[in-house]
């Protein structure tokens, strides 16, 4: 009965695993390629027509999509020439580099000029916003619209600005935009920002004409064209928003296309669009009523998505002026940036110093935020001191295992006993051959004699379990393990071991993981290969199972963690194997203090001693 019940729990845990490789890694990645796939055989992409425009009070309340400013059938330009195009007003921070156009006022020229695109730090740095007319339009717009009826001139996305003054918009030096409507409306905005990724707008308007005017303030984003998104369940890219008391809103771009819009009221609210490690989001005043939305449109022949807000009507009176603040989060997913909430310790950033309602949400810590949170603090601390997130992620697995050290310490104390009383539960089965019902009697007597628990030895297979993930989440989303070294050959924590042994490690230059049905197994590395070994040797250190199946699986189990795993960010790799290592002189030490021998380098020799033949006489 016993051997049984552990043979389903080694299956049920090894299915468990294999279930959760296949639905988080496998299927998003076979999915990720057919989509490159079918990227590559698109006709090249159409720009959009502007979706942005002023919204519409009254019956549509909320920014709409009107009339083109760029014809939906125009060839794609530039990036370079687009900008080009029009006058500008120069970004320039330590992180951000860009230009805001005088037509339209828009803020769609946008570079995080300290992250480049791949590990070569001579690589071009990311591009965020891009302008109209580009392959990928994407950027943040301000304004005013009127009310219903109105027949003010107010600006749009057509005209064109002048800035009062001269220079480029620094964190030491706002930049100051004027329209003149001619019939009495002037508009005036002044941009400022931070030295990190925060943009702050403030939009007056002074009324000398000979009717008082309603007005109502607007912010919104505008994405042209259905972004490549990693595809993993465990992401959320897509728009995003934490809305008052509807609290978080997640909507991937299909659950959005489906729906086409939604619209909240709302106050205390943020919202935006965000990629794995970028976002831009708008960030109104905490105490403003807004009518926020999520859009998804067809302009065109192109996809256009759209986060906006509205805020409640103001009416400039003769000689009056009107006054609208908003903010623009647009750059990396920064933990120590956007804000950390946690109840011990943590990042205040934005979160904090603006008093927002769970901005840290935009970056996914998940479910298990409880876990994955301290696993980053954690690991973020020690990189502070010694400067490597790999050896960070050494030193933050030796402290989970002190951490755990007493739950494993009887765990090990309870498979160094089964190992002592092998030699009963063999003789057992001499005794009794033929009657497996008396067998499991007299072991589960055994058993209870010497106080054992045969299902001890799962419990620090079960402990690495939320460890694993959450570490996994880390090194998955959060952009401080972004192109992260380690040592060696290892340039990307978050990223895969990027050697092969199916290339001899660099001497076959042909790639295995492009053949067909099975290539995407043929990606194995030194680390992944690593990993294997100190699992087999943990194996090695345990006794060997009385059942044939039991056996099977553990043979068998550490050459299958390996191929799953090759996959894997190579940070992850790199703890199971320390992690692997550790609880091997964890559990040699305990065994030798209950007076069990260890017996690893014996089991080693029987694996490669060659089988005796018996003879036949």
């Amino acid at each position: 009965m016993t051997d049984n019940r552990n043979t389903i729990i080694a299956i049920i845990l090894s299915g468990l695993v294999l279930i959760a490789w296949q639905y988080f890694y496998n299927v998003p990645q076979m999915e990720k390629q057919r989509a490159q796939q079918a990227e590559l055989t698109k006709k090249p992409p159409q720009p959009a027509a502007s979706p942005s425009a002023a919204p519409q009070p009254g019956s549509a309340p909320i920014p709409q999509a009107s009339a083109p400013a760029t014809p939906a059938n125009a060839p794609v330009i530039n990036r370079a020439a687009a900008i080009e195009a029009n006058p500008r007003v120069k970004i320039d921070t330590p992180r951000l580099v860009g230009s805001i156009s005088l037509k339209g006022a828009r803020i769609d020229d946008l570079s995080l000029v300290q992250f480049r695109e791949t590990v070569d730090p001579a690589s071009p740095p990311i591009e965020l916003f891009s302008p109209s007319g580009t392959a990928n339009p994407y950027y943040a717009e301000f304004g005013w619209v009127p009310a219903a009826g109105s027949t003010a001139r107010i600006p749009d996305q057509t005209t064109m600005w002048e800035q009062e003054g001269s220079g480029s918009l620094t964190p030491a030096t706002p930049v100051t935009l004027k329209y003149d409507n001619g019939e009495g409306l002037t508009f005036r905005r002044v941009i400022s920002i931070d030295d990190h990724y925060l943009f702050t707008i403030r939009d007056d308007v002074s009324n000398v004409g000979t009717a008082p005017v309603t007005l109502y303030p607007f912010a919104l984003i505008s994405r042209h064209g259905t972004p490549q998104v990693s595809g993993y369940y465990i992401l959320h890219e897509g728009l995003i928003g934490y809305l008052g008391s509807e609290g978080l809103q997640q909507y991937t771009y299909k659950k959005i296309d489906d729906a086409k819009n939604v619209s909240f009221k709302v106050t205390d609210g943020w919202l935006g669009i965000t990629d794995k490690y970028w976002a831009a989001a708008l960030l109104p005043d905490t105490t403003a009523q807004l009518q926020a939305r999520f859009s998804s449109n067809l302009v065109g022949t192109v996809r256009t998505y759209q986060t906006d807000y509205l805020q409640d009507a103001q009416t400039i009176a003769i000689g009056g002026t009107g006054s609208a603040n908003a903010r623009l989060f647009a750059g990396a997913k920064e933990a120590s940036v956007v804000g950390m909430n946690f109840p011990i310790w943590g990042f205040g950033g934005y979160n904090r110093e603006l008093g927002l309602n769970h901005f840290d949400l935009l970056i996914d810590w998940g479910w298990f935020y409880f876990i994955t949170k301290p696993m980053f603090l954690a690991l973020d601390f020690f990189y502070r001191l010694v400067g490597n997130f790999g050896i960070s992620i050494l030193l933050v697995t030796v402290i989970v295992k002190l951490l755990f050290f007493p739950l494993a310490n009887k765990s090990y104390a309870s498979m160094a006993k089964m190992k002592s009383i092998q030699p009963q539960l063999q003789a057992l089965k001499e005794r009794y051959p033929d009657d497996r019902v008396k067998q499991q009697q007299e072991m589960m007597e055994i058993y209870k004699k010497e106080k054992i628990n045969p299902i001890a030895g799962c419990l620090p297979v079960a402990l690495q379990i939320p460890v694993f993930f959450s570490l996994y989440k880390v090194l998955f989303v959060t952009i401080e393990m972004r192109h992260a070294p380690f040592y060696g050959w290892i340039k990307d924590l978050s990223a895969p071991d990027p050697t092969n042994l199916f290339t001899l490690f660099g001497l076959l230059h042909f790639d295995p993981t492009q053949l067909p049905l099975f290539g995407h197994y043929l990606a194995l590395g030194i680390w992944p290969i690593v990993m294997g070994i100190t699992m087999w040797l943990q194996m090695k250190l345990n006794p060997t199972p009385p059942d044939p199946t039991q056996q099977m699986i553990f043979t068998w189990m550490p050459l299958i963690f390996t191929f799953m795993l090759a996959g894997f960010p190579a940070g992850l790799v790199i703890y199971w194997a320390w992690n692997n290592l550790l609880s091997v002189i964890q559990q040699s030490f305990i065994m030798r203090r209950n007076g069990v021998k260890v017996e690893l380098f014996d089991n080693l020799r029987s694996t490669f001693a060659p089988k005796k033949v018996e003879s036949k006489t």
